[in-house]
C-alpha cells in the first residue's frame, strides 16, 4: 500500500486520502476506501442552499450543481440500491431546492431522509421528496411564505410570480407528504407563532403530527427503513 502510495506521488497522481479530502471538502461525502464499500449513497445538505447565485464566503453552503451529478449516479450505478438524505439546512434558492427534490422524488431507488437540527424553508419540500422521512426529536422545521430581497418591481405581476412560485412550493409538499394544502398554507401565514416573521416553526413531533413527515427518529431509524425498502424492491 505504501509503494502504490510512493508511486501516484511520484507521478503526481492523487492517492486515496487526497481524494477522499477533496470529497469531504467539495461535497460533504465521506468514503471509507477500500476496507468498506457500502451500496447505500449517503448526501448531505447542510446550511444554505446555493443556487444561481453566489453566496459569500463566510456561509456554510450546499452546492446544488454539486448534487445534481451526486443523484444521476445514484441512479445509474447498478451497486447502489438506496438513497439517504441527511439534511441540516437553513433553506435557501427556491428552484435549486426544488430542482433537487424533484430529482430526488423522481428515482427509482428507495430513498429516506432524515432531518437532524433543522429543515427550514425549502428543506421541507426536500425531506419529503424521498420515499420515507424521519425527523430527530429536538429538530426544527420552519413553514413561511415565499420572500424575495434586494430590488424588486413593485408591479402586480411581481407579487403574482412570488404567489405562483409559493403555490410549486405547496403543491410539491402535499404530493410528496401526508399534509394537506390548507393546513400547510395556514401555518405558512400564522402571524402569532413567531415573533418577527410570518410562518410557523415545528419541532420533531408536531411535524409528524401534522403530515409533513412521517417518523421522529435518528439515524438508525433511517438507515433500517431503507434498508426494508430496499429488501422489498429486492
Amino acid at each position: 500500500m505504501n509503494k502504490d502510495r510512493e508511486n501516484k506521488e511520484a507521478r503526481n497522481l492523487p492517492t486515496e486520502e487526497d481524494k477522499t479530502k477533496d470529497l469531504i471538502t467539495e461535497l460533504g461525502l465521506f468514503t471509507t476506501g477500500t476496507d468498506f464499500e457500502s451500496d447505500i449513497q449517503y448526501i448531505n445538505i447542510i446550511g444554505s442552499i446555493e443556487g444561481h447565485m453566489v453566496l459569500p464566503a463566510d456561509n456554510k453552503t450546499t452546492k446544488y450543481e454539486h448534487l445534481i451529478p451526486q443523484l444521476v449516479a445514484v441512479e445509474e450505478n447498478p451497486k447502489l440500491k438506496g438513497l439517504l438524505i441527511i439534511l441540516n439546512t437553513v433553506g435557501g434558492d427556491v428552484e435549486a431546492g426544488l430542482a433537487l427534490s424533484e430529482m430526488i422524488s423522481t428515482l427509482s431507488k428507495p430513498t429516506v431522509s432524515l432531518v437532524l437540527g433543522g429543515g427550514h424553508s425549502i428543506g421541507i419540500p426536500l425531506a419529503t421528496s424521498t420515499d420515507y422521512s424521519f425527523i430527530a426529536e429536538t429538530a426544527t422545521m420552519t413553514l413561511h411564505p415565499i420572500r424575495t430581497n434586494g430590488l424588486v418591481i413593485t408591479a402586480e405581476t411581481t407579487f403574482d410570480y412570488l404567489r405562483k412560485t409559493q403555490d410549486r412550493v405547496i403543491s410539491f409538499i402535499e404530493k410528496h407528504s401526508r399534509a394537506d394544502r390548507q393546513t400547510i398554507t395556514k401555518l405558512m401565514n400564522r402571524t402569532d407563532n413567531m415573533p418577527n416573521d410570518v410562518g410557523t416553526i415545528l419541532f420533531g413531533q408536531e411535524a409528524v403530527d401534522i403530515g409533513i413527515i412521517d417518523e421522529v427518529g435518528g439515524l438508525s431509524q433511517a438507515l433500517k427503513r431503507l434498508r426494508q425498502k430496499i429488501e422489498e424492491k429486492d
